[in-house]
């Protein structure tokens, strides 16, 4: 008989969730400030008709955050609608608050793996923290902040073929996302590409914050621009660029805009 070890279990969406600064909340805020992102989630989760949070198959708090545990059918609505729900639904919780109130953005991963039962262990599990601890989440996440956001989210690669490449999420394109490299600085074997998606701002705003490599998908990259003339001849003649062109010019050149692009110059003074 087989050992049930070699079977490979079943998969599980996975959506993990971190408060940025909260271990700056005085400590008196802190339970207050964490239950209000379990309200927040409980109203954008009914929104996009995913389980409540006490009907997953799993829930790890992790006290400034928390891997939440979905069917794998489930996966496509974790990136859309509930990416930009989640931060709408941030931005109205912070209008809502006394000016002295701590702001609350949130990190988020996705992911999707195969986990063992009936404690929930395995490689996803850690990838999907590991993805939420990444600096390309956190450099993310100061994209969000400095353009009035409230969350940045970094995708698996699988996740991202599953839904966005396969067609599943109906408001988020390639535009939306930019390929990135995950690392931890404290895990040096971790080294995972991803996705990067930072509501309401396109790839090519959030690269200039990422310091890993990253990359935009081929139908947004800047048009590259046609051959002109000039570039056509220096193709032909290599050394037609460093001759320059010859111009006749009948009489005295005066002008100065002409004087001052021009290097090799022929000046015909016969008379007509």
């Amino acid at each position: 008989m087989v050992a049930p070890q070699t079977d490979v279990p079943a998969e599980l969406a996975l959506l993990a969730i971190d408060m940025e600064k909260y271990s700056q909340i005085p400590e008196a805020g802190m339970d207050a400030a964490r239950c209000d992102v379990d309200d927040i989630l409980t109203t954008v989760l009914a929104e996009c008709g995913l389980p409540a949070l006490d009907e997953l198959p799993g829930y790890k708090d992790s006290g400034d955050g928390a891997i939440l545990l979905f069917p794998a059918s489930l996966l496509a609505r974790l990136v859309d609608p509930l990416l930009g729900r989640l931060n709408a639904a941030l931005q109205r919780y912070r209008q809502q608050q006394l000016t002295d109130s701590p702001l609350v953005r949130l990190r988020v991963s996705v992911h999707v793996g195969p986990l063992s039962l009936p404690r929930h262990r395995g490689d996803a599990i850690n990838d999907t923290a590991r993805l939420l601890n990444s600096q390309t989440a956190r450099e993310a996440l100061a994209a969000a902040r400095d353009s009035g956001g409230f969350l940045a989210a970094v995708l698996s690669e699988i996740v991202y073929q599953r839904t966005v490449q396969a067609g599943r999420t109906p408001n988020l394109s390639s535009h939306h996302f930019l390929e990135a490299v995950a690392r931890v600085s404290d895990k040096p074997d971790f080294e995972q590409p991803c996705r990067v998606h930072v509501p309401n701002l396109t790839a090519p705003a959030v690269q200039h914050y990422l310091t890993a490599g990253t990359k935009l998908a081929p139908d947004i990259l800047p048009p590259a621009s046609a051959p002109t003339a000039s570039d056509t001849a220096k193709a032909a003649d290599p050394s037609a660029g460093s001759r320059g062109g010859t111009f006749n010019f009948h009489g005295q050149v005066n002008d100065p805009t002409i004087a001052d692009h021009i290097t090799n110059l022929r000046i015909d003074r016969r008379q007509r």
